[in-house]
């Protein structure tokens, strides 16, 4: 490639890019090292503080030397660099390549300033590498649509200038104006998914079809816009058919939306609440069981470190429910008193909020709900079940059992977490200035 087209293709990217500095992700191989020399020798570029971020995996024995290549080579271009190192977790489950990437790009986001913009060396053959990878994980519009050119990236922004241009192309800027890179042995490993393809599966591709890189690119712009329109009218769908508390949703409602939203939808909402996204099949049966369900059925469906549970007109999502054992029982004094399966703390404070100083005259006992108990809320008033109160209160039938209750020592009793009190606890509180204060998250967010 002639480096006056480079130049040009780069200063019209700069010049629709969001104002901040530009930090170059620099790995020291071929394609970073080109982007780098071209922006370095963009006056744009560097008037908007160009720097360099080099981030050392620790995955090959001569990666350290590496990061002193990569010095040199930026104290040659007069760029500021900064040498990052990593633990890539190799257990996580996802892969080495894959752990990898989440380390580096955790690490960048950690040191980026506030709209900073990072600059990817990935081409058009990364593009065509990401969508066959996705395509054959079976990946919806959004996966099949690989990288953007410009998205968010932590406080910054990441930006992909040569997503348009060839490796070929980069190859032959790069030995025009004599440069030198890393070369990563790992990057012949076959092993590797993306080596696979990169060496194996899309030379075929290009002996039979020449323009298959181009073809697979464009048919990733298309799915691009696709995804985003769809990205949007999820995000309207989503306002229409969300509870009132954001940890809900209308399940009627989002049942009628049409197939292409309805997943799309139900991801949006559990990444907004910070909860795991459920697979293809786990989303399938949910569908399956909140349209097949009877109207009193309780519905549930668990993957790894979340489930959604059906309860009237709404479905709840939360993290897995621990619930305490069913013979739980302690006596208290009126301390502070941590409760079992993460359900916060009981106490009892005075008027200033301030925890009561125990008495020896105080002897309650804290239990869970066992089933049949009733309780008097008002004095001469009606004895009422406590099933019907959290009936009328609209709880949830899986936080009934999560929920302390106060008794006496004959079992009499005398509150329901900070939620009733009976007239027969109001006025054993009232004989010690005292008040009932429950600190707790009762669905985990």
């Amino acid at each position: 490639m002639h480096t006056g087209r480079m130049r040009d293709l780069l200063v019209a990217a700069l010049a629709s890019l969001p104002p901040g500095p530009i930090a170059v992700a620099y790995s020291g191989g071929l394609d970073s090292s080109v982007l780098l020399h071209a922006l370095a020798g963009l006056p744009a570029a560097r008037e908007r503080g160009l720097r360099a971020i080099h981030v050392d995996h620790g995955l090959q024995t001569s990666s350290r030397e590496w990061g002193s290549v990569c010095k040199s080579v930026c104290a040659d271009l007069d760029v500021p660099l900064t040498v990052m190192s990593v633990d890539v977790e190799r257990s996580s489950g996802f892969g080495l390549e894959a752990a990898a990437r989440r380390s580096r790009f955790a690490a960048i986001q950690s040191t980026l300033a506030e709209d900073e913009v990072v600059a990817f060396a990935h081409h058009r053959d990364d593009q065509a590498e990401t969508v066959l990878l996705k395509l054959l994980r079976g990946a919806g519009p959004e996966g099949l649509s690989a990288m953007r050119k410009l998205r968010r990236f932590g406080v910054g922004h990441a930006w992909r200038p040569l997503l348009g241009t060839s490796r070929t192309t980069l190859r032959s800027y790069a030995e025009q104006v004599g440069l030198d890179w890393i070369s990563d042995p790992s990057n012949a490993d076959t092993v590797i998914d993306r080596n696979y393809l990169r060496m194996d599966v899309l030379p075929r591709l290009r002996k039979r079809w020449p323009e298959a890189d181009a073809s697979i690119t464009q048919s990733a712009d298309w799915v691009r816009a696709a995804a985003d329109f769809i990205e949007h009218e999820s995000n309207l769908a989503l306002a229409r058919v969300q509870g009132l508390d954001p940890a809900t949703l209308r399940y009627l409602q989002w049942l009628e939306l049409p197939d292409a939203l309805r997943d799309p939808v139900l991801r949006r909402w559990l990444r907004a609440i910070d909860l795991p996204e459920p697979n293809r099949y786990q989303v399938g049966e949910l569908v399956r069981q909140l349209a097949e369900a009877a109207e009193h059925k309780l519905p549930c469906i668990r993957w790894p470190g979340a489930e959604i549970r059906r309860y009237r007109d709404l479905v709840y999502a939360l993290r897995p429910l621990q619930m305490p054992e069913a013979q739980w029982r302690v006596a208290w004094d009126g301390k502070p008193l941590p409760l079992p399966a993460g359900l916060g703390t009981l106490r009892l404070v005075d008027n200033r909020g301030e925890d009561l100083t125990p008495a020896a005259s105080l002897s309650f006992h804290v239990r869970f709900r066992r089933g049949g108990e009733s309780l008097r809320v008002a004095a001469n008033g009606y004895t009422r079940e406590l099933r019907d109160l959290f009936q009328e209160a609209g709880i949830p039938p899986w936080e009934r059992g999560r929920i302390p209750v106060v008794v006496d020592a004959e079992d009499q009793l005398l509150a329901v977490g900070d939620l009733w009190i009976s007239d027969a606890g109001r006025t054993c509180l009232a004989r010690h200035a005292a008040h009932l204060a429950w600190e707790h998250a009762l669905t985990p967010a």
